[in-house]
């Protein structure tokens, strides 16, 4: 039992534990929900180490992990293993980005983007309306179990860049991850784009009728007649937007579970 202890505790294996800690801690520092929520950063960092303590077996078994020699070595491993832990995190964040920007332009178009509540994942005041996909998007992100998804990925990283091995960003990866990133305007457009029509043909409408009766002060209807369209157009358009949502959620999870492949 001494043995297996004195082995078990021997400097490579702590330094293989402190560097899966750090892969751990990049992702859950980055992922959405956990590290944009105001969880305790204790909570955070017992996570990281139970996961750790799960994935300790199984990484070091395959690992042919070589001491580092120096202090500098050692900060440049804690760094790469940072930085892999916290790109898979910051993907999935992509979503949660492309579902405010359709937030913030329904908000504009419906007329109501300067009413603003305090975003709890910022600190800093964000449009209802895009506050409101934002939720949408978190409930279907852990309905879909996607927190799930991302400890695979981190240990399919593993199983690609064992600990103390060379990680570059090899021109896959790049493009992966620009391809994501590229993609949340378009997404976040799409995922308004009936209400948009309808808003845009309302308020082409709004304008003939204004040239067709000047004498009516037709903005002082306009105002809140898109505020009661839009909500309408929101609740008739939110099990699409749903099923959409879904699609675009797999899509994300399926590219950062490959994204070290």
């Amino acid at each position: 039992m001494q043995p297996n202890l004195l082995t078990l505790l021997s400097p490579a294996n702590i330094i293989i534990f402190v560097i899966i800690f750090t892969r751990i801690s990049g992702m859950i520092f980055s992922m959405p929900l956990i590290s944009t929520y105001p969880i305790p950063e204790q909570v955070k960092i017992w996570l990281g180490a139970l996961v750790s303590f799960i994935l300790f077996p199984m990484v070091a078994a395959h690992s042919g992990f070589v001491v580092p020699q120096s202090m500098p070595e050692l900060l440049l491993y804690l760094f790469r293993e940072f930085a892999i832990g916290y790109i898979i995190g910051f993907c999935a964040t992509f979503l949660f980005a492309a579902v405010q920007i359709g937030g913030e332009f329904v908000s504009i178009q419906v007329g109501i983007s300067m009413s603003q509540v305090l975003d709890p994942t910022t600190g800093e005041s964000t449009q209802i309306l895009s506050q409101m996909y934002t939720y949408l998007a978190a409930m279907v992100f852990v309905g879909l179990n996607a927190h799930q998804w991302l400890f695979a990925a981190l240990y399919k990283s593993f199983q690609a860049f064992p600990p103390g091995t060379d990680f570059v960003f090899t021109g896959s990866i790049v493009s992966q991850v620009l391809h994501m990133s590229a993609s949340m305007f378009s997404i976040g457009i799409s995922m308004i784009l009936p209400i948009f029509c309808v808003m845009f043909v309302s308020e082409v409408l709004m304008g003939f009728m204004s040239k067709m009766m000047p004498q009516m002060n037709i903005f002082m209807v306009a105002i809140p007649l898109k505020i009661y369209v839009g909500i309408i157009l929101m609740l008739m358009f939110l099990s699409p937007t749903v099923t959409y949502l879904i699609t675009v959620t797999q899509t994300y999870l399926k590219n950062i579970l490959n994204l070290f492949v």
